[in-house]
């Protein structure tokens, strides 16, 4: 969905909030390459490497151990138009009915969230054709990042997933966590259902193109005595093909022997649990503990970007429901300083508890629990013990650095990679130019949205076939410029340094991501860009 203001309406009227995003990341590359041509399902996806999750057994006859099947229960709480069939319909509908290995893939996927969004949308007494939703907004990728900067499988945008309590941070992204972007979702859909009196359709025409579009439509048909319905409306469109493609794709499950489809069984039982934690916890440690590989911890905690659970919660592991009790046992048995590695920190002059949880991205509150420490006061000289990750970094292999190292990494047949640092003033646009790269392929390789605004100092890969640029080189920077680790000197500011260095303030400051007001202290150390002739 591209951007657009989503209208969300509240007790006393309604307000704009931004909305969803087109998809743009998936995991599923076959998928990627039919929905990028032209044509009904032409949303275009750029891709991410294949989760492990995507690798799809062949579908045994039942559902694992002997459950009842997860579609047949959804089939009984359809409650939308499915005997309707139009071109728009039609054309959705035979595409999904083309790709039986995409809807095997979808299934893997979805297997572990689904059988929650059914419970949470039958609890509402929603039609459950809206379970189906994530499968046309993300294919069930957790990880999926879209051109409107929209993320996780319910696709929310920044400002959207904050109204509904879903906080980003270096740590997590709520909006990939599946409790709470269900649950924001489906009170959305619920909303813009009650604004249109009950019409389940204009309310998801509204959660794709945003309330203020759809009422537009409204009220441009009634004052030409037009009907005012989804399907005599003009929208985006994207908006024309959204709903088409619920249902079409809702009509396959219905009826999939009518359309040569076999579906892959999914057991009508939950297949995670909940458990709750009072401290910070190391995903190695957590899969160690419980029994669980990380990369399975990530796919149920995509919301966890980091080597660790956010120091300021939520407290919670999504784990399967067979290793949820044995994980709740084992972790009682560990002390809670035991959850993770700890490092010792000398204090320095004029550090605060503050900056130092900047430093190593945890919060003052866990500082203090963890030292037994009753205030902000802090004596320079003495240690403190601050997280570190107990595994190499690939031993976290979907959390975000490694989804982009990944991605960066990920070969493109005949084409050669080059990383690039960027300079002040470029943008993706320049830099596609610069390398002959489309920029929705340059922001796909580096996990960003055609729109997200390049750091001065980012190391950006570029996949281009261009011959007169040297294998693995890094560009955008003079050939003497060289990256150097300076440590602070007591009595530096920012500004001397940056006089030494030949440098702006301005690219120490992005380079390192620290605040112009704050401190420097002896000791810490600042990466540079500098032009080794102009050392002085």
């Amino acid at each position: 969905m591209n951007p657009r203001f989503l209208s969300l309406p509240v007790l006393a009227g309604a307000f704009l909030l931004s909305g969803c995003g087109t998809l743009q990341k998936s995991g599923d590359a076959e998928e990627a390459a039919d929905r990028s041509k032209p044509g009904p399902m032409a949303t275009q996806m750029l891709l991410e490497p294949p989760l492990a999750s995507d690798v799809v057994e062949p579908s045994p006859a039942e559902p694992a151990g002997g459950s009842g099947d997860l579609w047949a229960r959804m089939r009984e709480g359809f409650a939308m138009e499915l005997d309707r069939d139009n071109p728009r319909i039609r054309s959705q509908r035979d595409w999904y009915a083309r790709n039986q290995a995409y809807l095997d893939r979808v299934a893997e996927r979805g297997k572990r969230y689904l059988h929650h969004i059914v419970e949470e949308a039958e609890k509402r007494d929603m039609p459950l054709e809206l379970a189906l939703l994530p499968v046309v907004e993300s294919a069930f990728d957790p990880f999926a990042y879209s051109h409107g900067r929209a993320a996780g499988t319910w696709q929310f945008i920044q400002s959207t997933g904050e109204h509904f309590g879903m906080t980003q941070d270096f740590w997590h992204d709520g909006r990939r966590d599946i409790l709470q972007s269900t649950d924001a979702a489906l009170t959305y859909l619920q909303q813009l259902a009650n604004r249109f009196d009950g019409d389940w359709k204009l309310a998801l025409a509204s959660y794709n193109a945003g309330a203020g579009t759809v009422s537009r439509a409204i009220r441009r048909n009634s004052r030409a005595g037009q009907a005012t319905d989804y399907w005599s409306l003009r929208l985006p469109r994207e908006t024309m093909a959204y709903v088409p493609k619920l249902i079409g794709l809702a009509q396959i499950i219905r009826e999939p022997e009518a359309y040569d489809i076999s579906l892959k069984p999914v057991a009508d039982e939950p297949y995670f649990d909940v458990v709750e934690m009072d401290y910070q916890i190391d995903m190695a440690e957590a899969a160690e503990l419980s029994g669980v590989s990380v990369e399975e911890l990530y796919m149920l905690n995509p919301h966890i970007n980091r080597w660790a659970t956010p120091p300021g919660g939520p407290h919670r592991l999504l784990v399967p429901v067979d290793q949820a009790e044995p994980f709740r046992e084992k972790l009682a048995e560990v002390p809670a300083r035991e959850r993770m590695r700890w490092e010792e920190y000398t204090i320095r002059s004029g550090d605060t508890l503050g900056a130092i949880a900047r430093r190593y991205n945890t919060t003052a509150e866990m500082i203090r629990e963890t030292n037994d420490l009753r205030g902000n006061t802090i004596v320079a000289g003495r240690t403190l013990l601050l997280p570190s990750p107990s595994g190499k970094s690939g031993d976290y292999s979907l959390s975000a650095d490694e989804r982009l190292a990944a991605q960066q990494n990920r070969s493109r047949s005949g084409r050669q990679q080059i990383r690039h640092r960027v300079q002040p003033g470029e943008t993706l646009w320049e830099l596609g130019r610069k390398y002959g790269v489309g920029v929705r392929e340059l922001a796909s390789t580096n996990n960003m949205a055609p729109g997200d605004t390049l750091r001065v100092g980012q190391e950006i890969a570029v996949w281009t076939d261009r011959a007169d640029i040297g294998q693995g080189t890094i560009e955008g920077q003079p050939d003497m410029v060289r990256r150097i680790r300076y440590a602070v000197r007591r009595g530096d500011s920012l500004y001397r340094i940056a006089n030494r260095f030949n440098v702006a303030v301005n690219e120490i400051i992005n380079w390192n991501g620290i605040d112009r007001n704050g401190y420097l202290h002896p000791g810490d150390r600042l990466e540079l860009y500098v032009d080794v002739r102009d050392v002085q």
